[in-house]
C-alpha cells in the first residue's frame, strides 16, 4: 500500500504501474522542490509553476518509456535544463511585456513580422486552437486566461481541485505551445531575412 512514507522506487514502480496514487505522492513530495530550483534561477513565478507541470506532466505521459533510477536527481536536472532553455529562449528574442495591450496603438507599433501577421489573425488562430480543446479544459483556461481568476478562484467556481485546474491550465498550454509552433516559426523568418 502507498502511503506518504513510500520510497522514491516503490513510487516510481507504482507510477509504471499506472498507480495515480504513486504519481499524486512523488508530485507532492517534489512539486515544491522542482519550484523553487526553478525559480531561484528565473525569479517569474509562472514561468517555474509552468516548468513544474511540464515535467510532471512528461513523467506520466513517458512512465512506461523512462528509466529514472533516482527520482530527486532526475527531477532537479529537468528543473534546471527547462530553466536553461527557458533562458536561451528569453534571450533569443527581445520582448516587452505590457500590461495593458489595449492601450498599445497596434498601428505605431513597427517590427519585421507586421506585414504578413496581425493582432487579428493571432487571436483568431488562438480562438481556433482553444476550440480544439475539450470543452472543460477551454473553459479553465479561459477562466484564467482572459478572466484573471486565480486557480484556487476556478476550483471553487467549478468544484473542483486546485491541482485539476493546474493539469488542465498546463495541458492547455501545452496544446496552444504546439499549435502555435508554426506561427513563431514563420515570424521568426521573418525576423531574420
Amino acid at each position: 500500500m502507498l502511503t506518504d512514507k513510500s520510497t522514491d522506487i516503490e513510487l516510481w514502480i507504482a507510477i509504471q504501474d499506472n498507480k495515480l496514487k504513486g504519481f499524486n505522492i512523488l508530485f507532492d513530495r517534489y512539486w515544491s522542490k522542482i519550484y523553487t530550483t526553478a525559480f531561484y534561477h528565473l525569479k517569474d513565478a509562472e514561468a517555474c509553476t509552468e516548468i513544474s507541470h511540464d515535467i510532471f506532466l512528461n513523467i506520466w505521459n513517458r512512465r512506461q518509456a523512462l528509466n529514472i533510477q533516482s527520482i530527486k536527481s532526475y527531477l532537479v536536472t529537468s528543473a534546471r535544463y527547462h530553466v536553461f532553455k527557458r533562458k536561451q529562449g528569453i534571450r533569443s528574442i527581445d520582448l516587452k511585456y505590457i500590461e495593458d495591450y489595449k492601450s498599445v496603438d497596434l498601428q505605431t507599433v513597427k517590427n519585421s513580422g507586421e506585414e504578413s501577421f496581425n493582432y487579428q489573425e493571432l487571436e483568431a488562430d488562438i480562438n481556433s486552437f482553444l476550440e480544439e480543446l475539450p470543452s472543460r479544459v477551454r473553459e479553465i483556461f479561459i477562466l484564467s486566461r482572459r478572466e484573471h481568476l486565480s486557480n484556487q478562484e476556478i476550483a471553487s467556481r467549478l468544484s473542483i481541485s486546485k491541482r485539476t485546474v493546474e493539469n488542465q491550465i498546463t495541458n492547455a498550454l501545452k496544446h496552444l505551445r504546439m499549435s502555435l509552433k508554426h506561427i513563431s516559426i514563420v515570424i521568426m523568418l521573418q525576423i531574420l531575412e
